[in-house]
């Protein structure tokens, strides 16, 4: 069937802000069905509302909203570009749910908008678990036992006669939200009132235990004649009971049978059929090695988190191919390089792909570290190999947590068998390091699978793997024979992990290996449904079978696995580098390990090499390729952490030097810098030892700001009030040394904080537009509201910012991008910072201002490389005349037991925007982004310290004025009575009943302002804040985004309760003034 003709537009929507279970994979389904619909002639409508990814750049759909992804704007945004068409399946569960609920409230219909690819009652079969189990039951295909629960009685009662443990579902949510295995009673009320509330329709399964199960992954796809294939089988190492965001996994399935495979396929070409899906569906099954029993566990009408990995797996780009066949196309229309076309698919390929994902329980204090039935993960790798080995060994080192390796992590080497097992007992993130260790120091395998449940042949791979490294560690200190070099690098075994081994440096394991002529091989990995298209990765086990062009390259480097602080902002900047150096006529050659990501499309670079980011795999590359240079300042701190080295061993390194890098992290050298510009900074120091520490302390005065040198995300910072807190800080600080001391800070209190993003040529600099934050310094500005142009910094410094940030990238010759924060107190601006680098806020500042800030820096970079004409006189400064508002988006509902408060360490997952012709309406709508919107009318509680308490009466009487009614606790109810503002006490926990946390739970308040300070009281009312993420109330943690709310809900109030014309991004752009 050709493509359709009775269609002509089509609304995409995307999947919101990254939250954990939902990342970046969805930019690259949404980039890609762009790409596709496009190039066959549809016009496209997208919606989203996160700014930092590729599929809201303008020139990516013909028309882009940047809007809160809700059924109000959702509806307008229909309304004014009457689409013909909705394509649900690639916004995540964010699309799906919003899809459902248009088609419910009778939009679509009144439109006449038809929903392509999965149908809106093929949406309800494959998520209400109600309409799922009558499906299954239907065809004969076996379930766990379960019974649907709307209450958290009836959900006892099941449980009861199921048995303990029992799984929780909640319905139409993914990561395993609000789910979870419960073991009693007790736990059930929990999870079950917790499950209740993330379900779009308040409906929870519960369902029995199939803890222990193998849990094997089928990517299906499926066209309007009935054609299927599967795209990828995925076997799951960790057994059923952690998710499989969380687990690690392999494909091709290494340890299941053909035949299994096959009853497999039968099942899920059954489910598909029935549910009707075209496009990609993923379908998950849990198989008991004991009995044979196979149950269906879920579907997934939709691209996500693994069709992504599965897409990258087997070079089937799955997002793309579902958007030809929602527009008409088949499979047997679709070319396929093996067989003619793609209805003849198959999974082919020798070599296996293991994905493992990436944690961030070090940035939450109080976190648990246990992996369970709702997603903990913020970001994966994956790597390929030609045998499971190779393949593991290059996902550790992918992962970028400074392990070259599974040996020698943390203290698992020094403790004994006894402690290890027990360890081992509860699935963690340090799971597969703690096994290997057992494995040094004796476990069985067959007792290790009894208490994980990892089937004995992924057990047995790794003994062999800890036998060979026990035979290198006898060579310590000398040579190791070449046979046994050459099994180690057969392996997997990373040059430095040997070298860590063996006591040598990393560049003495290179020379030696590449003497023997042990070097790295590349292999290709057709990719299916276009003509001639491939991407490599690299094999030790087996020689190099491709060829490089003698064409002028450009590498560049990515930024690695997902984390707090190192987002998909970087690989924006990466995907946009490739696109200007193609635009330059020069071949680009990518670099990254990330499969949910832009960069690693078949089709960004010219060449994509899966690989992990390691001096080892890099300079390889390098020394194949041959390139003019290497970009390294777009992909986070990944690329700068080997920047250095790799300019030893003769890289050339494009744009600002890594000296100039390394001297911004350098606080004395920098500090002198800015002296000599006469650039005022907060007094500061670094220290080794606590006895420095305490002379500086002595010297500047608390409170102080310390952290970490080298860090990003704000890894490790505080605010320190006392030497008690500082003499803690110092005493849990790991690995400081003179090269990487502790820096110490004068905090400055009650400071406006401002960042600037600044293009550079070495000469002068463009400053786009400062940003100015909403919420305080001490608040790590990845984590605070910010406004686009400022609202309440004075013009003077406003320019004075403009003038310090050229002064600044003149003085170090930065060459490309520069990102700089300030802080404003008493008057004078004073420097914070300052990264010579790419900075998360360029996508945003990119958006708001229309300025494509990644791909002009890149032109700069090859034009002073090349010697032509710097691009830099041809910005303009312009004058912005609407408001965006940036607001992050953070993890806690996913740490029930983590307090939600924000400092100068950042712990958000990702961002939204609000866009509006004032900053109320921008902000207002960038909290509607949140997901969780300011309310109009109600109850607002207040609780805040002394020290902030001056500071709410402007947002009291605001409020107030708004019609709400208060509610304070104590000590802020009188302070409120004392300044003329009508309140009612409230009890906290400890003061008796009715409390904060029965109004919370009861549903009497409807906003929460609550700030903590201070030593005592961090740790006694953080059951307000907890409470109120339960709950799902949005809460205020700060003065001044409380102010700001209030300005936000009264904007919207005086705009008759709406958000203004709705306006697309090309509308905003187009309404920017240039300033010669």
């Amino acid at each position: 069937m050709p493509k359709r003709t009775d269609i002509n537009k089509i609304l995409i929507i995307g999947s919101g802000p990254i939250v954990i279970g939902q990342a970046c994979e969805f930019d690259y389904s949404g980039t890609q069905a762009c790409k596709a619909l496009r190039k066959l002639g549809y016009q496209i409508v997208l919606v989203n509302s996160n700014p930092a990814t590729i599929m809201t750049d303008p020139e990516i759909a013909d028309v882009t909203y940047i809007e809160p992804l809700n059924l109000k704007s959702l509806t307008n945004i229909i309304a004014k570009e009457r689409p013909d068409a909705l394509l649900p399946n690639l916004g995540g569960q964010s699309g799906l749910n919003l899809s459902s609920e248009l088609y419910k409230a009778g939009v679509l219909e009144k439109y006449g908008v038809q929903v392509i690819g999965v149908q809106v009652d093929a949406i309800e079969r494959g998520e209400d678990r109600i309409a799922f189990k009558e499906t299954m039951n239907r065809l004969g295909i076996d379930l766990p036992r379960s019974e649907p629960a709307y209450s958290v009685e009836e959900a006892e009662k099941i449980a009861q006669s199921l048995g303990y443990p029992v799984v929780i579902r909640p319905a139409y949510t993914m990561g395993g939200t609000g789910g979870g295995l419960v073991y009693n009673v007790e736990e059930l009320r929990v999870v079950a009132n917790r499950g209740i509330a993330a379900s779009l329709v308040g409906q929870i399964l519960v369902e029995e235990s199939v803890l222990g199960w193998e849990e094997l992954e089928l990517e299906v796809v499926r066209d309007a004649k009935n054609q299927m294939i599967t795209v990828c089988f995925i076997e799951n190492v960790d057994a059923m009971g952690v998710h499989t965001g969380d687990s690690f996994c392999t494909a091709p399935m290494l340890t299941i049978s053909p035949e299994l495979q096959q009853r497999l396929q039968k099942y899920a070409y059954a489910v598909v059929e029935a549910i009707d899906v075209v496009g990609g569906t993923n379908i998950q099954f849990a198989h008991d090695p004991k009995t044979d029993r196979v149950v269906i566990i879920e579907i997934n009408p939709r691209t996500s988190r693994s069709s992504a990995l599965a897409s990258k797996a087997t070079g089937f780009p799955i997002a793309l191919i579902s958007s030809m066949l929602a527009a008409g196309l088949t499979l047997d229309e679709i070319p396929y390089w093996r067989d003619g076309t793609l209805d003849q698919y198959t999974p082919s390929g020798d070599y296996v792909v293991v994905k493992f994902a990436r944690w961030a329980f070090e940035k939450f204090h109080g976190a648990q570290d246990i992996l369970g039935t709702q997603m903990r993960a913020v970001g994966e790798v994956m790597s390929i190999g030609k045998n499971y080995k190779e393949a593991l060994q290059k996902a550790i080192r992918s992962l970028e947590i400074n392990r070259y390796g599974l040996g020698f992590a943390k203290d698992f080497n020094r403790r004994s068998l006894e402690e290890l097992l027990e360890l081992l007992a509860v699935p963690s993130s340090e799971r597969q390091f703690i096994m290997y260790e057992a494995l040094r120091k004796g476990a069985d395998i067959q007792q290790l699978n009894r208490l994980t449940h990892i089937k004995p042949w992924f057990i047995q791979q790794m003994k062999e793997l800890v036998l060979l490294e026990e035979e290198i560690l006898k060579y310590k200190g000398g040579q190791l024979p070449d046979e046994l070099l050459i099994r180690a690098k057969k392996d997997g075994f990373a040059d430095r992990y040997l070298g860590m081994l063996l006591e040598l440096p990393e560049t003495e394991i290179r020379r030696r290996r590449t003497a023997l002529g042990i070097v790295e091989g590349w292999e290709a990995i057709p990719v299916s449904g276009v003509e001639n298209a491939a991407y490599y990765y690299s094999t030790y086990n087996a020689p190099d079978r491709t060829t490089s062009s003698n064409r002028q390259k450009v590498m560049v480097l990515g930024g690695g696995p997902n984390r707090i602080g190192q987002g998909i902002e970087f690989d924006y900047c990466c995907v946009h580098a490739a696109f200007a150096l193609r635009d330059l006529g020069y071949e680009t050659v990518i670099v990254n390990c990330n499969p949910e990501t832009v960069s690693t499309d078949y089709d960004t670079s010219d060449k994509l090499y899966f690989e992990p980011l390691t001096v080892e795999d890099v300079l390889s590359i390098y020394e194949k390729e041959k390139p003019l240079g290497v970009i390294v300042q777009f992909g986070g701190q990944t690329p700068l952490n080997i920047a250095g080295e790799l300019a030893k061993a003769g890289v050339r390194i494009l744009g600002t030097s890594p000296d100039t890098i390394d001297l911004a992290e350098d606080r004395d050298r920098f500090r002198q810098i800015m002296e000599n510009l006469e650039i005022p900074m907060p007094e500061s120091g670094m220290a080794v030892n606590i006895e420095e520490a305490l002379e500086i302390a002595g010297r500047i005065g608390y409170p102080l700001m310390v952290r970490p040198s080298y860090v990003l995300g704000g890894r490790g910072m505080e605010v320190v009030y006392d030497e008690e807190m500082l003499r803690q800080y110092l005493a849990a600080a790991v690995g400081v040394t003179p090269e990487r001391p502790i820096l110490i800070d004068r905090f400055l209190k009650n400071a406006i904080e401002a960042e600037a993003d600044a293009i550079a040529d070495g000469t002068d600099a463009f400053v786009p537009a400062v940003m100015e934050h909403i919420e305080l310094a001490g608040i790590h500005s990845g984590d605070s509201a910010c406004v686009i142009p400022p609202i309440s910094i004075p013009k003077k410094h406003v320019e004075t910012i403009v003038e310090y940030t050229k002064k600044i990238a003149r003085e170090l010759n930065v060459v490309g991008l520069m990102n700089m924060q300030y802080a404003i107190v008493d008057d004078r601006v004073y420097v914070l910072e300052a990264n010579p680098r790419a900075s998360r806020t360029v996508p945003l500042v990119s958006k708001v201002c229309s300025v494509s800030m990644a791909r002009v820096a890149t032109e700069i970079m090859l034009t002073e490389a090349t010697g032509g004409k710097s691009p830099l006189d041809t910005l303009l400064s312009r004058e912005i005349p609407h408001f965006g508002v940036k607001e992050a988006v953070f993890p806690f509902n996913m740490f029930q037991e983590v307090d939600p408060i924000l400092g100068p360490e950042m712990r958000s997952t990702g961002e939204v925007l609000g866009i509006a012709d004032s900053f109320g309406l921008a902000y207002y709508k960038a909290q509607e982004a949140t997901r969780t919107p300011l309310p109009t009318s109600g109850t607002v509680l207040i609780s805040v310290t002394d020290q902030d308490k001056p500071y709410v009466l402007e947002t009291a009487g605001e409020f107030i004025k708004l019609g709400f009614k208060i509610l304070a606790t104590e000590g802020t109810h009188n302070f409120l009575k004392e300044n003329g503002i009508p309140s009612r006490e409230i009890k906290k926990l400890a003061q008796g009943r009715p409390n904060i946390v029965d109004g919370i739970t009861n549903g009497e308040i409807n906003l929460v302002i609550n700030t903590p300070s201070g030593k005592s009281s961090q740790y006694d009312d953080s059951y307000i804040r907890k409470t109120a993420i339960k709950y799902s109330v949005p809460y205020i943690t700060t003065t001044a985004a409380a102010l700001a709310s209030a300005r936000g809900i009264a904007a919207y109030k005086e705009n008759h309760y709406t958000e203004g014309n709705i306006k697309s991004l090309q509308e905003y752009h187009a309404d920017i003034v240039l300033k010669n």
